[in-house]
């Protein structure tokens, strides 16, 4: 009983650890989407300073572990958040989990050598890698007790478990009972809407960042009697934290705090209990990682990836539309020169080192195929490089040849990287890498332990070739042979990229729902992938190994393979050329910073680990970087023309369907009035622009325009004061086209020096602002275009219904104007202000507000939650539950067990009760029943009466129009009539939505 009760209290130290980094880990990845691999180097790097200040400065232990707890470790949290992870968070996975891996890597080197530089200007350091046994914030040496008999306990343990529970609590009352907790949750169940509500999803990310980063420094402080100052040790710490976040899904900080507690208490129990671990070398210090790679297997759960049109889009091909020669021709040059180089121009020390760089360069390959060509990040690369090199050895100590060492080698990494893959396929992105690294760990603390293959701790011989009349023995032919081989593993790669497997795997990496429903097997083709990637790996390390003359179990671990993936993925990964760059610029740079710079051996690690921090700017690396740079300034020099005629095209074909919503003869002309105000044309479709010859712009629209008259269909604005309102531009003046509702007829006028003012007169005079228009809006995604030149306004107490078919560009419109999607060309006036430049935060605070397509609600979190973001006053929220009496007897509810009804309801509520200047709707009826989509409306038409300007964007085109003012219709990316609602003939709109206007009619084709 003693026994078990000590495992448990022990146990208990370790998990409050795991607790307080799973715990940081949840936070950071829920608020920005980042899994930071770097959170243990971030504990080390505060464990290394609380030592140096306490034991070397001779500070006081409380103080400086409150400074850096409270002040430094946020900070660095913050400055990295700033300067990283905001970018990382709008790029692909893997770069996600390189650049976290390359701080990994780099904040322990940068530590230690700060340190070293310190002590060489003479200040009072300690020694400080791999130091053990070190005083702690507790009494030193610590106090101990035993409260049972045969159990310990120690004053480092007492203020482990009184500072992890003191942080429980208060996480506990920061995230469910605060303002700043509330927000913290809501951003991490849904980051666009939170920023659709007025709240800066970039602030609450840093409170995240920098609450995250505190929690990994108190781990870092609090540990370092335990582990010391091991960065190794610290980064297998944070890694079998991960299965703690696992468990709380990556977004439950309690489930991850439990579950890094009985975490602990289960790596105890089973390395105190099993006693065949006795029998098996390295097994006890393996037990986190079985613990960690069965928890990824049993708690990760696959996401949806159906209906997604390209998960990781390819790159841009810059080289696209040369020639063979101009692809090849340069690199097939620099292959040959260096070839030459070995016999007449580098020294015996230059050889052996590009030599040996040649070497790396065909295990970095490996990286091209699993990562550049699957999309999946392998952590596990090292591993088959030391079984390769350790199988060959073996082979080769039994008197085989050495080709016939190799290639047995090259294919026991290759079935190695298979076992490895038949279990980790199933997961994706961290969770691979995790799931992988665990298995890397697992190698180099079992299977590289058994010891006839390990052979102690000399490894096993592996002499050069000799093949035929050529001596690998010497480096200038082992140089040249490297040459051949690489060149020959390019071709290859390059040919297996472009053949139809290679196909199939780009297919694979960019969409695997779309691979699998063209007949690709995804299971399959990534094995595919593992494995000829592991096989590769291990043929290089045979060929590293040769170069080397000698191989041990401990050359390449696994922390070393996470240096060589920062290094590759920072030159680039798609490209087999830019591995062989990157295995020649490891092999050089540290050689030649010794030379030049400084003889320290963190230096290099640390330039090889920020290099990720490019990759924030450089997804594709910085060998494509520039070539990329110049390619995009091609293209849009190239476009301009292309896209000018298209744009006519587009124009040519939307401007038909004008007609078939209005109604045509069959000369395609308006079959009612339309006069032109102040120019008396007609014949003019409603929303078209005619300038007269004053220098100012008339609208024709439906009806008579008679300023001030009270006819409902009147419309017809006019610009005044010498010009339009954006400068003079005549298609400006089509967001003034819409009719206005009865009795007003609306203007834009150009206000003082260029700045803007949209204006609505009204028939007694009165001027009222523009609550939103759009003005000759062009915007996309990706650099391609959407909308072409959109113009749209809406007035206060007005419902402008946007109607079009799919893919016209509705909701791009409803981004563009909310501030998601920046656009690439016109403006955005909110209240006669240019809003264009405003983010989505800012236009929230100035009451636009959008209610996104699906649900605006936070799912995880309660009715009263959800209403508490928008009306921070309590009687706001009871008036709100007074008028939908159904959410009030559910306030503690989730939102997310809510019908999709009483969703909608919830997202239109607290907006009656405190109604926005403009709201924007995005299908506010999409999957629901018609007696709800009736209530929808309804409460629409009352938030009109209030004077919010709606911009409603609908499918259902016969329910909208019994409560739009004004509809706009938009096809191609381009509105093609704007007119009052009593204007729209309804057989003409079901035909212009289906296409089924016959040519006899007289009307277009949509």
């Amino acid at each position: 009983m003693a026994d078990l009760l000590g495992f448990v209290l022990s146990g208990l130290v370790s998990g409050a650890l795991y607790a307080l980094l799973a715990t940081g880990l949840v936070l950071s990845y829920s608020a920005s989407g980042l899994f930071n691999f770097a959170h243990g180097a971030t504990a080390y790097l505060c464990a290394l300073a609380f030592y140096e200040l306490h034991s070397g400065f001779g500070w006081p232990a409380v103080p400086t572990a409150v400074l850096l707890v409270c002040v430094l470790a946020p900070a660095l949290g913050w400055g990295l958040d700033r300067l990283m992870f905001r970018k990382l968070a709008r790029v692909g996975e893997t770069a996600q989990i390189v650049a976290t891996i390359g701080l990994l890597v780099a904040l322990p080197a940068l530590g230690l050598w700060t340190v070293e530089l310190l002590a060489d200007a003479g200040a009072s350091v300690e020694p400080a890698e791999n130091q053990f046994g070190l005083p702690g914030v507790g009494p030193s040496p610590a106090k101990s007790w035993q409260p049972v008999d045969g159990v310990g306990v120690d004053s480092d343990q007492l203020i482990i478990w009184a500072a992890t529970a003191v942080v429980a609590l208060g996480l506990w009352v920061l995230m469910r009972h605060t303002p700043l907790g509330l927000k913290l949750r809501a951003a991490v169940d849904n980051r666009s809407l939170v920023e659709l509500r007025g709240l800066s999803a970039d602030r609450l990310s840093s409170i995240a960042w920098m609450l995250s980063s505190g929690l990994a420094g108190l781990a870092g402080v609090l540990a370092t009697p335990l582990l010391g100052l091991s960065a190794h040790d610290f980064t297998l710490f944070l890694f079998v934290s991960a299965t703690a976040a696992v468990l709380g899904r990556f977004v439950s900080v309690p489930l991850a705090f439990v579950g890094g507690l009985g975490l602990g208490v289960l790596q105890n129990l089973v390395a105190g209990y099993a006693d065949f671990a006795e029998r098996i070398t390295g097994f006890r210090t393996a037990v986190p990682f079985l613990i960690l790679f069965a928890g990824l297997l049993l708690l990760t759960r696959r996401g949806r990836i159906a209906g997604t049109a390209a998960v990781d889009p390819p790159p841009v091909d810059y080289l696209e539309g040369r020639s063979r020669l101009r692809r090849w021709g340069p690199w097939a040059v620099a292959a040959v020169l260096l070839a030459t180089s070995f016999y007449t121009v580098t020294t015996p020390f230059w050889t052996g080192l590009l030599a040996q760089g040649l070497a790396l360069s065909l295990v970095f390959m490996s990286f091209t195929v699993v990562t550049g060509l699957g999309a999946m990040v392998s952590l596990a690369q090292a591993t088959f490089v030391t079984g390769a090199a350790l199988v060959a050895g073996l082979l080769l100590s039994h008197g085989w040849p050495f080709v016939a060492a190799a290639a047995v080698g090259t294919c026991a990494a290759a079935v190695l990287g298979a076992l490895v893959a038949l279990p980790a396929l199933r997961l994706g992105g961290r969770s691979l890498a995790l799931a992988t690294l665990a298995l890397a760990f697992l190698a180099d603390q079992v299977l590289f332990q058994i010891g006839p293959l390990r052979n102690g701790d000399t490894g096993w011989a592996v002499p050069r070739p000799v093949l035929g009349p050529v001596d690998l023995g010497d480096d200038r032919a082992l140089g040249v042979a490297l040459t051949v081989l690489v060149a020959a593993a390019v071709a290859a790669l390059s040919a297996l990229r472009n053949s139809p497997s290679g196909r199939a795997m780009l297919a694979v990496r960019s969409a695997p729902a779309a691979a699998m429903a063209s007949g690709v097997s995804v299971v399959r083709t990534k094995l595919v992938l593992f494995t000829l990637s592991a096989g590769l790996a291990g043929f290089g390390g045979v060929m590293y190994a040769s170069y080397n003359t000698r191989v041990t179990a401990t050359d390449f671990t696994a922390m070393t393979g996470l240096i060589w993936l920062a290094v590759v993925v920072a030159a680039g990964l798609r490209r087999p050329q830019f591995a062989v760059v990157a295995g020649l610029v490891y092999a050089v740079v540290p050689h030649l910073i010794a030379e030049h710079l400084t003889e320290s051996a963190h230096l290099p690690v640390i330039l090889f680990g920020l290099a990720g921090l490019a990759l924030a700017n450089d997804p594709d690396g910085y060998c494509a970087a520039i070539p990329v740079r110049l390619h995009g300034r091609r293209l849009a020099g190239a476009g301009a023309g292309v896209g000018a005629a298209a744009s006519e095209a587009a124009r040519a074909d939307a401007g038909a369907t004008s007609a078939a919503v209005a109604g045509a003869d069959s000369t395609g002309t308006v079959a009612s009035d339309a006069v032109a105000a102040g120019a008396g044309s007609t014949g003019t479709a409603p929303g078209s622009v005619v300038p007269d010859g004053a220098g100012a712009t008339s609208v024709a629209a439906r009806g008579t325009v008679s300023p001030g008259s009270g006819d409902a269909d009147s419309a017809g604005p006019s610009t005044a004061g010498g010009g339009t309102a954006d400068g003079g531009s005549a298609d400006a003046a089509t967001a003034a086209a819409m009719p206005a509702r009865a009795g007003t007829d609306r203007a834009v006028a150009g206000v003082g020096g260029g700045r803007q003012a949209d204006v609505t007169g009204r028939a007694g005079g009165e001027a009222v602002a523009t609550a939103l228009r759009l003005s000759r809006v062009r915007a996309g995604y990706g650099g391609a275009a959407v909308l072409h030149g959109v113009d749209l306004a809406v007035r206060p107490g007005e419902i402008l219904a946007l109607l079009g078919p799919n893919g016209a560009g509705k909701s791009t419109t409803c981004r563009v104007a909310a501030g998601l999607v920046a656009p690439l060309a016109g403006q955005v006036y909110v209240a006669g202000r240019d809003a264009t430049r405003d983010g989505a935060v800012r236009r929230s605070r100035a009451g636009v507000v959008l209610a996104p397509e699906g649900r605006g609600i936070f799912p995880a979190l309660t009715i009263e939650e959800n209403l508490a973001l928008y009306l921070r006053q309590r009687n706001a929220r009871e008036a709100v539950y007074e008028r939908f009496p159904g959410l009030a007897g559910r306030r503690g509810v989730p939102a997310g067990a809510l019908s999709g009804g009483e969703q909608q309801m919830l997202a239109l509520a607290p907006l009656l009760q405190r109604p926005p200047k403009v709201l924007i709707a995005d299908e506010p009826s999409l999957g629901l029943a018609p007696r709800v989509v009736e209530e929808v409306f309804r409460l629409l038409t009352e938030l009109r009466d209030h004077g919010t300007a709606l911009l409603l964007v609908e499918e259902k085109a016969t329910e909208v129009l019994k409560i739009a003012d004004t509809v706009a219709y938009l096809a191609q990316g381009r509105v093609t009539w704007c007119g009052p609602r009593a204007a729209v003939e309804a057989d003409r709109l079901t035909e212009a939505y289906l296409g089924l206007a016959s040519a006899g009619e007289g009307v277009a084709r949509p």
